[in-house]
This record gives structure tokens, C-alpha cells and sequence, in this order.
């Protein structure tokens, strides 16, 4: 079955390990390959009646049915059957020959390794019960010779029942090494392609196993292989198990290579369900979702319609799942756990996110964009995340992905991306995670428009969302305990708007933007209790081309008597905000304050060094009674204020 495939497979179709294949080098040493002891419960199967069948199989009459309650040694023959004989099962067995069916069934608990059966026949029922022992599969420590053997024992014993029109292959017990690591074709194609090396599901075909059941990647010092994998098949669903790479025993080229072993790939697969594996120690990563070929290929197969649900995913080496290429992705109701985390055999290596959306695309030398591979469509939802090195999702280039409802202990990011969201998420900051950002929304360029920040709530961060560049909207959020509630940096056509932010911790701030500009910059209905500044607006739109930026801050409520503050920043409008904090305005200019309700524990207003075009108009300005002004013009040039009508003064 692997050889029909190579003549396919020109194409780099690896693009997503990132990193070229490996040749495969000598042996591992066997101390390695050994490893700790593996305990092995097997799994016994139903076969118990030993006892020699009196009748002759040359008696067998056409359209009977024939009951196997005893051991039915053909003794090497090859018996060719009359039509349409059923053999059923009653505890016995049928070894050494083989069976040639014109019409019939068999039950599947009669087939194994010592059985052969040609013809046309099918099984009695469409499920399918795997016993390593019937199959000669070795369980437990091995070599690596044998655990090959086993890949293509387990994936053989996949195909027998397709063709026997079974659709489902049960496995109980079984504790097995694989060795996924090295070319088996026998043709002149001898290059290595991971998804084919694999143990391979076919087509419409459902594989369940249970909590009893481990396939374990060999270890090895070959540079990439995949454990199990769906390649150009359909309608396909694997549930239960449990899958264990080799990444502490992994024999790596260097620490930091981007090398290992993958426990499945979804490679150009279609509507495939993958439920409730556990995955633990994958030595390149756990899942990899990608397509065949490349887009602009006329072979190329994007995977598509896929779900990944309930799945536990721990201690993945770079990343726990790789979304490089394909469209109608649900990952659902999944955790993960310390996704990257370097430890003492094994570093954490590039990446570090538990989940990456990065499809590639380059531009050519006329500089058009060229998409190699596309990943769209991708709903990521009611996930836990926790211990991850770098951060829990990245969405490097992705487009229409949703992020929704997950609990996060690290951070999201996106970059390159558009019509993404990122909503109702709850992010709660470790020891590990609380001086980072728990999400930085960026990314430029004409492919990075209307994506949604929505509905998330943040505790314990250094800074909750961190907002650059253009077209995002950053919506009724809720952020607690935060030192910075949002950061922005050269942002264009963005909203901030219905947030609530509130934190105790000294020096906390609200929204802040230093070092950088914003343009058409909505900042509407928040209500912001922090203990530094509402505000912190720090050398903003001081560049070149920037005279005309504006940033709307409208409508919020600023709860805690501390200042908002304007320093070297251009073009603010300041309206119908009501506040318990003054303003101070420091070498600003083009800044327009105009209703205002000001409630300040000092000066309401206060202006210093050198600022110009400042609008102050129908503000009520409330201050302490004695020395406090509700404007303070300490200004060093003349005419600061260019518009000062309308506003009223109280004291308290």
C-alpha cells in the first residue's frame, strides 16, 4: 500500500516540521532504544477451544455456515471455498493456510497472522477487535527492526478490514513501540515522508481504543517521523488511547534543533474526528494539521472538516498542535499542559505555543503575495491551557479563526491575520505568565484587517492586551489586577470601547500609548479604576505626517482620584468623560477637552512646559478648596490654551 504512493510525493510536503528531513545515520545505541522497562498487560483474545476439528473443510457445501468451535489447522493448504460459506465464531480458531471466499462472511475474531483469505468475502460484523498476539505485533521493550515491523503489522491488520468491508477497529490492551522513523519503500524513491511512515488509518474508517491502549514512539536519533497519521483520506474518526513520543530519550543533532517525532498528522485528510487521545511527550510536537502539496499545485490536497475534542496534550516538546494548512477546523474541549517547558533531558526548542496557526507564504520578486499554503476557518474553543513557555495560541497567519471560551493560563497572540476573534476567553496569569502580556493583538500590512478583541476577561498580567496596528476592536472586556490594563502602538482604525479595568496595584494604568501613534483611535465607554493614570499618553504622534492623528477618548468613567496625562502627545479629543482624577498636559498639543465632569484630588486641569492648540471648553471642573486651580496654566510659551469658554469651577 505505502509503495502506490511515492510517485505523489515530489513535492516537500514536511514544509510544516520546519526543518529539513534528516538522513537516517546509524543506529541508536540499544541502552537507548530499551529505555525503562515497559509492563505489558496482554490482551487475551476469545480463542480458548484447542481441541482438533473432526470435520474434513473438503466437505464444506455452498451456502452453509460453518461454526468454528474448535482449532481448524489447514496444515498449509489453500482451500478454495464453494459459494457464499459463512464461517462463524464459538471460541476455535483457523491457522496455517488460506481461505478463498466466492461470497460469504467471516467473523473477525476467526483472522490473524496465521490465517490468509482471498476472495470475495466480508466480515460478519463491520467491528473489528485488534489482538496484538493474534497479529504477531511484540509488545513492550523492543528493537528497532521489530518496532517497524509493528507499523506495518497494526496498518496491514487497518487495511484487511476495509477491504473485508469492516469500518471499525477496536483496541483494548495493547503496549507497543513503533518505529516511524525510516524509509521502508523498496522502489528507487527512497526519500523520507513522514505521514507515509506512519501507521496509517484509511478512508472511512473509525479506530477506537482505550485508556489500556499505548503506542509509543521508539526513541531514536532520526531527525522526524509521525506516529499515526490520516493521509488523503475521508471520513475517518480516532478516539481514546494513549500516544507517547520519545522526547527525553530523543538522541537530538543539537539542543535546540527543530527536529523530533509528531504523534499524529492530519495530512490532507477530510472530515476527521479525532476525540479524546492523551498525547504526552512528543519529541517534535503532538498534532500537526497540513495539506498535500501546495496550494498553487494542481495535486494539492488542503485538510479540511477536521475536530479536535477532548484530547489531554502534556509536555509537548515545540508546540502541542500546528495548523499550517487547511479550512473548517473546530478544536474544542481540549487542555494543555506545559506545551515547550525546557526540561532536564530535553530543551523546549522554537515555538513554545501549545497551539500555532502559521500557514507560509512568501512575496515573489514582483513583490505579489504567494500563498503556499492557507489556514482558514478555525474555531478554537472551550480549551484550558496552562504551563505553556512562550504562550498558549499564536496566530501567526491564519484567517477567519475565533478563539472563544477557553481558559488560559499564558498568552494569545495574532500577527498576521484578518476577520479573527478573540472572545470570552478567560486568562488568570501564573507565577510564570505574570510579567507578560496575556494578549498581543498585532500585526500590519493589507491582509491584517477587522479582527475582534471581545468579551475576554484578564487577571494578574503585567499588562492584559497589548493592541498594535490596524483595524482591531478591543470591546467590553473585563480586566482585573492588571499593572496595565491596553497598550497601544501605531494603531489605526481601532476601538477600545465598554471595557472595565480596574486594578489595586501601585502605579497601574488604564489605557496607555508611549513611543508611538494612533490614528482615528476610539477609546468610548470604559470605566477604568487604577491607581497611576486612567490615561497615559507618552510622546504620541510626535512624528513627521502625524500633525493630523487623532485619538477619540469619549464617554468613560475614570472611578479613582488619579490623573490622566498628556505628555508630548498630539491630537487627543477629550469629551463628555466624567472623572476622579485631574489632567495633566505636558508639551502637548492639538489636545480638545470639552464636557467633562471633573472631579480632581488637585488641579483639574494643569499645563506645563510648552504646549499649543489646547481647546478647554464646557467642562465642570470640581477641586479641593485653598491653593488647587481647576486650570493651571503653568505653561512656559504664551497662548497654550487657544479656547478656554463655557467651563465651570467648584471647590469642595
Amino acid at each position: 500500500m505505502k509503495n502506490l504512493v511515492y510517485s505523489l510525493l515530489f513535492v516537500l510536503s514536511i514544509i510544516s516540521f520546519s526543518c529539513s528531513s534528516e538522513s537516517v545515520g546509524d543506529l541508536v545505541p540499544q541502552e537507548i532504544v530499551d529505555g525503562p522497562e515497559i509492563i505489558v498487560d496482554v490482551d487475551v483474545p476469545e480463542n480458548v477451544i484447542t481441541t482438533p476439528c473432526s470435520f474434513d473443510v473438503a466437505g464444506i457445501t455452498a451456502n452453509s455456515t460453518v461454526v468454528i468451535d474448535c482449532l481448524l489447522d489447514l496444515q498449509g493448504e489453500t482451500v478454495t471455498l464453494p459459494a457464499s460459506v459463512n464461517f462463524d465464531f464459538a471460541g476455535g480458531d483457523i491457522i496455517n493456510g488460506k481461505l478463498i471466499f466466492a461470497g460469504g462472511t467471516i467473523d473477525g475474531r476467526l483472522l490473524s497472522s496465521k490465517l490468509e483469505v482471498e476472495g470475495d468475502v466480508q466480515l460478519k460484523s463491520p467491528t473489528f477487535k485488534f489482538y496484538a498476539v493474534r497479529w504477531e505485533l511484540v509488545e513492550g521493550t523492543t528493537t528497532e527492526d521489530l518496532a517497524q515491523k509493528n507499523v506495518a503489522i497494526l496498518e496491514n491488520t487497518f487495511e484487511l478490514v476495509k477491504r473485508l468491508q469492516g469500518n471499525t477497529v477496536e483496541i483494548n490492551k495493547l503496549n507497543a513501540f513503533f518505529d516511524v522513523s525510516r524509509v521502508t519503500s523498496t522502489t528507487s524513491n527512497q526519500n523520507f515522508y513522514p505521514s507515509v511512515e506512519a501507521i496509517n488509518v484509511p478512508s472511512d474508517f473509525n479506530l477506537i481504543m482505550t485508556e489500556n491502549t499505548n503506542l509509543r514512539v521508539i526513541p531514536t536519533n532520526r531527525g522526524s517521523g509521525v506516529l499515526l497519521a490520516a493521509r488523503d483520506v475521508e471520513n475517518v474518526t480516532i478516539t481514546g488511547g494513549n500516544f507517547w513520543g520519545d522526547r527525553d530519550q530523543h538522541i537530538y543533532s543539537r539542543p535546540e534543533a527543530e527536529e523530533g517525532q509528531f504523534l499524529l498528522m492530519l495530512h490532507g485528510a477530510r472530515n476527521v474526528v479525532v476525540d479524546g487521545i492523551t498525547m504526552r511527550m512528543g519529541s517534535a510536537g503532538s498534532m500537526n494539521i497540513n495539506s498535500i502539496g501546495f496550494t498553487y499545485e494542481p495535486d494539492y490536497i488542503a485538510s479540511r472538516d477536521i475536530v479536535i475534542k477532548n484530547c489531554l496534550v502534556e509536555e509537548s516538546r515545540r508546540m502541542s498542535l500546528s495548523i499550517t494548512d487547511g479550512y473548517d477546523i473546530i478544536v474544542e474541549n481540549n487542555t494543555f499542559v506545559n506545551t515547550g517547558r525546557h526540561r532536564e533531558l530535553s530543551d523546549g526548542s522554537t515555538v513554545g505555543y501549545a497551539i500555532n496557526i502559521e500557514a507560509l507564504r512568501t512575496r515573489n520578486d514582483a513583490g505579489e503575495l504567494v500563498l503556499w499554503e492557507l489556514a482558514q476557518d478555525i474555531t478554537i474553543r472551550n480549551n484550558t491551557e496552562r504551563g505553556s513557555r512562550i504562550g498558549g495560541i499564536t496566530v501567526s497567519i491564519g484567517e477567519r479563526v475565533t478563539i472563544e471560551n477557553n481558559t488560559m493560563e499564558s498568552k494569545i497572540v495574532y500577527s498576521t491575520t484578518n476577520n479573527t476573534k478573540i472572545i470570552n476567553n478567560t486568562f488568570t496569569a501564573s507565577e510564570q505568565s505574570a510579567g507578560s502580556p496575556a494578549l498581543i493583538a498585532g500585526g500590519e500590512g493589507p491582509t491584517v484587517y477587522n479582527n475582534e478583541v471581545s468579551g475576554n476577561t484578564f487577571s494578574g498580567y503585567g499588562v492584559a492586551i497589548a493592541a498594535f496596528n490596524d483595524d482591531v476592536k478591543i470591546n467590553n472586556n473585563i480586566i482585573n489586577e492588571c499593572l496595565s490594563g491596553i497598550q497601544i502602538k501605531n494603531a489605526t482604525n481601532m476601538t477600545i470601547n465598554g471595557n472595565k479595568i480596574t486594578s489595586s496595584r501601585t502605579s497601574s494604568k488604564g489605557v496607555s500609548a508611549q513611543l508611538t501613534t494612533a490614528d482615528n483611535v476610539t477609546i468610548m465607554g470604559n470605566d477604568i479604576s487604577v491607581q497611576g493614570n486612567h490615561l497615559y499618553f507618552v510622546e504620541l504622534n510626535q512624528g513627521a505626517r502625524e500633525e493630523n492623528f487623532n485619538v477619540m477618548v469619549d464617554n468613560n468613567m475614570f472611578r479613582t482620584p488619579v490623573s490622566s496625562v498628556f505628555s508630548k502627545t498630539n491630537g487627543v479629543t477629550y469629551q463628555n468623560n466624567d472623572s476622579q482624577g485631574g489632567l495633566q498636559l505636558i508639551n502637548a498639543s492639538k489636545i480638545s477637552l470639552a464636557t467633562n465632569d471633573i472631579v480632581s484630588p488637585s488641579h483639574g486641569v494643569r499645563l506645563s512646559e510648552v504646549n499649543s492648540e489646547i481647546s478647554i471648553t464646557g467642562n465642570s471642573i470640581s477641586v479641593p478648596s485653598g491653593s488647587f486651580q481647576c486650570i493651571k496654566d503653568d505653561s512656559s510659551n504664551a497662548n497654550a490654551i487657544g479656547t478656554d469658554t463655557g467651563n465651570t469651577c467648584g471647590t469642595r
